[in-house]
C-alpha cells in the first residue's frame, strides 16, 4: 500500500513539475512576472524530488521522452521569452541573454562528446591486482567535474531563473548577462577539466606495456587462465576463478576485451587485459608453463603459439551439446573434462581428441553444492526453472525449452497446488539471437511479476518467487535452495547432480523416452517433461512426498559425469596443474 501512495505522489509531483515548465513558457511569453516567479519555484521543488525522493517516476518521465534535457530547454527557452517580453535590452544585451544559455549548452554537447570519445579510447593494457602505477589506471577528472559534465552541465542555468526575475523587475538584461557569464565560466572550467584528464589518458596508455612486461618479468607467473570473448559471455571465465586461485600457483588471468575486463568477477588473483593482438604477443610469457582455455575463440591463437606452454582446454561445462565436442579442440595439448561422460563425448564425435589427451578432473567448482540431505530444510518447496539459451543458427532447435514450452512450465509451477516457489534464473546469453526468445522470456518474467514475484532478484532470501538474471545470486548459489530443477540438455544438469536432488529435463523435440535418454546420458536419471508440460504436476507430486523412484539412478550418474568424490575434484584439478607445471 505504501508503495502504491508513494507512485501515486511520485506522479503528482512529475504532473505539477511539466505544468510548472509549460506554466513558465507562457508567463515568459506574456510577461508575467508573478506567475512567472512562482513557476519557477514550482519546477525548483519539482526537479529536486524527481532526482531524490522520487526518482523511479523520474526515470519514467525521461523514457516518455520528457527527460531533464528537454525540460532544461524549455527553462531556458522561458528565461529569454522573459527578458526579450519585459525589458528593453538593446542589441548587445539581446545577442548576450541569447548566447549565453546557447553557450553553456554547446560546452555540453561537447564535453558529452569528449567523454564518449575518452571511454572508447582502449588503454593497450589494464590490470587488476598489479600496481603499474599511474600507466595501469584510465586517469578519471576531478569529481566536481565529473558532477555536472557532459549534459548536467545545462543544470548550472537554473540560476537564470531567479535572473530573469531580477531583469523584468529591474528593466534591465544586466542581471542575465552577469549570471549567463558566470555559468558559461563555469562551464568552460569543467571543459577545461576534462580536456586535461583526456590528454592525461592518451600519454598514460603509452607507458602501460612496458610496465606491464617488467611485472611478468619479476612476478614469473606460472599459469594463466585464458578469455578472449566478449563481456556478455563473461560467466565462462567467472566459473574457473575460484579453483585457479586455490591451485596453490603463481597464476594471472588474461583478457582480450576490456568489456570483459569491467565485467570481470571480483579476484584476488592479477589481472591482466590486453585488447590487440599485436601488444598482447609482445607480453613476455617465458615464466608460463600452463594455460587453461575456457572457450573456443579465434583470438586464442595469440597464446597457442607459445611453444613453451601447455595448452590445456578446460571449457565452461560438460553437456550432451554438440558445442562440447568442437573439433577445434584438436589444437589443445590436453582437454580436461569432468568424468567418464566427457571422455565418451569425444570418442563418439570422433572429431580428432586423442583418447590419452583427455584429462578426467571432476568439476572443482561445485565445492559448495551441498548434497541431498545434509542439510535441515526450513524453507518453502522451490523449483528452479533454469533453460538454456537459443543457440546459434546451426544449434538444434530442441535444445532449449524456453521458447516452446516455457510459459507452460511457468504458468504450471506458479498454479501448482499446494503452492511452491519458483526461481527462473535463463541463460545469460537468453535472447541475445533469437528475438522470439527473448519475447517469451519477457512475458515469463510478467506472469512471475503479475504473481508477487521479484523480477530483478539479488537475494535467495524469503519466500517469493525470484528472477535471477544477474551475476549475483550465482546459479551454484540457486542449486543450495532447490528442492527439483527443470531444465534443458544442458551443463547445467551436469552440474546438478552434483546435489543429488531430482531433476526434470524437457523433451520438446518429442524424442521417444528411451532414444532421448540414449542420445543425451546427462537424462539417465532425469523425469522427462514433453512439450505440453503435462508431466510436471506428477513429478512435483512425487518428489514432495519424498517417493523418488530416480535416486538410485542419479547416484551412479553422478560417478559418471562428474568422477568419483575420493581425491575431490579440487585435489585433482591441483595435482594437474602440478604435473604440468613440474
Amino acid at each position: 500500500m505504501f508503495r502504491i501512495i508513494r507512485g501515486e505522489r511520485g506522479l503528482a509531483v512529475a504532473g505539477v513539475t511539466l505544468l510548472g515548465y509549460g506554466t513558465m513558457v507562457l508567463s515568459g511569453m506574456l510577461g508575467w512576472v508573478i506567475l512567472f516567479a512562482a513557476s519557477a519555484l514550482v519546477v525548483i521543488v519539482g526537479e529536486v524530488a524527481l532526482a531524490t525522493r522520487f526518482a523511479s517516476v523520474g526515470v519514467l518521465v525521461e523514457r516518455a521522452g520528457l527527460g531533464p534535457t528537454v525540460r532544461w530547454l524549455f527553462r531556458d527557452l522561458s528565461v529569454v521569452l522573459l527578458v526579450i517580453s519585459t525589458v528593453d535590452p538593446g542589441i548587445a544585451g539581446a545577442v548576450m541573454t541569447l548566447l549565453l544559455p546557447a553557450g553553456l549548452w554547446a560546452l555540453a554537447v561537447g564535453t558529452t562528446t569528449l567523454q564518449r570519445f575518452a571511454e572508447r579510447t582502449p588503454f593497450q593494457a589494464q590490470t587488476r591486482n598489479i600496481d603499474l602505477g599511474v600507466s595501469g589506471r584510465r586517469p578519471a577528472p576531478p569529481r566536481w567535474a565529473q558532477r555536472v559534465a557532459g549534459l548536467r552541465m545545462p543544470l548550472l542555468n537554473f540560476l537564470l531563473l531567479p535572473a530573469a526575475v531580477a531583469a523584468a523587475l529591474t528593466d534591465g538584461a544586466a542581471p542575465v548577462g552577469a549570471t549567463g557569464l558566470l555559468t558559461l565560466t563555469a562551464g568552460l572550467v569543467v571543459a577545461g577539466a576534462l580536456a586535461i584528464n583526456w590528454r592525461r589518458g592518451r600519454g598514460g596508455a603509452l607507458e602501460t606495456l612496458p610496465a606491464l612486461h617488467s611485472w611478468m618479468t619479476r612476478v614469473q607467473p606460472e599459469v594463466a587462465l585464458y578469455f578472449a570473448g566478449p563481456a556478455k559471455d563473461v560467466y565462462q571465465v567467472n566459473m574457473w576463478l575460484a579453483p585457479v586461485e586455490a591451485s596453490g600457483r603463481r597464476a594471472v588471468v588474461l583478457l582480450r576485451n576490456e568489456q570483459a575486463f569491467a565485467a570481470l568477477a571480483d579476484t584476488r588473483l592479477p589481472v591482466v587485459s590486453v585488447p590487440a593482438g599485436v601488444d598482447f604477443m609482445n607480453l613476455e610469457f617465458t615464466s608460463l608453463r600452463v594455460a587453461l582455455y575456457v572457450a573456443n575463440v579465434g583470438a586464442n591463437i595469440h597464446l597457442l603459439r607459445e611453444p613453451g606452454v601447455r595448452h590445456v582446454f578446460v571449457g565452461h561445462g560438460d553437456s550432451d551439446k554438440q558445442a562440447s565436442v568442437n573439433p577445434y579442440s584438436k589444437v589443445y595439448d590436453e582437454v580436461w573434462v569432468a568424468g567418464r561422460a566427457g571422455r565418451e563425448r569425444y570418442e563418439r564425435a570422433a572429431v580428432g581428441v586423442r583418447d590419452e589427451d583427455i584429462v578426467e578432473i571432476g568439476r572443482p567448482q561445485l565445492a559448495g553444492v551441498r548434497t541431498f540431505g545434509s542439510e535441515a530444510v526450513t524453507r518453502p518447496f522451490t523449483v528452479l526453472y533454469a533453460p538454456t539459451w537459443e543457440g546459434w543458427l546451426d544449434d538444434d532447435l530442441y535444445h532449449t525449452s524456453l521458447v516452446l514450452m516455457g510459459e507452460r512450465i511457468v504458468r504450471g509451477l506458479l498454479q501448482s497446488r499446494p503452492e511452491v516457489r519458483l526461481i527462473y534464473k535463463p541463460h545469460p546469453l537468453t535472447g541475445s539471437r533469437s528475438p522470439k526468445a527473448k519475447a517469451v522470456h519477457e512475458r515469463m518474467v510478467g506472469l512471475i511479476r503479475a504473481a508477487g514475484g521479484d523480477p530483478e532478484a539479488t537475494s535467495l532470501d524469503g519466500s517469493r518467487h525470484l528472477v535471477v538474471t544477474g551475476r549475483v545470486p550465482a546459479l551454484f548459489d540457486c542449486f543450495n535452495q532447490t528442492d527439483l530443477l527443470v531444465s534443458d540438455v544442458s551443463s547445467v544438469v551436469s552440474d546438478f547432480v552434483q546435489s543429488q536432488r531430482p531433476y526434470v529435463v524437457a523433451n520438446p523435440g518429442g524424442l521417444p523416452e528411451d532414444e532421448f535418454r540414449r542420445k543425451y546420458p546427462t537424462a539417465r536419471a532425469a523425469y522427462l517433461l514433453s512439450s505440453d508440460a503435462g508431466e510436471l504436476e506428477k513429478v512435483l507430486g512425487l518428489t514432495r512426498a519424498g517417493d523418488d523412484p530416480m535416486a538410485e539412478a542419479r547416484r551412479e550418474l553422478k560417478t559418471y559425469l562428474l568422477g568419483p568424490d575420493e581425491p575431490n575434484a579440487m585435489e585433482r584439478f591441483r595435482a594437474e596443474v602440478a604435473r604440468l607445471c613440474a
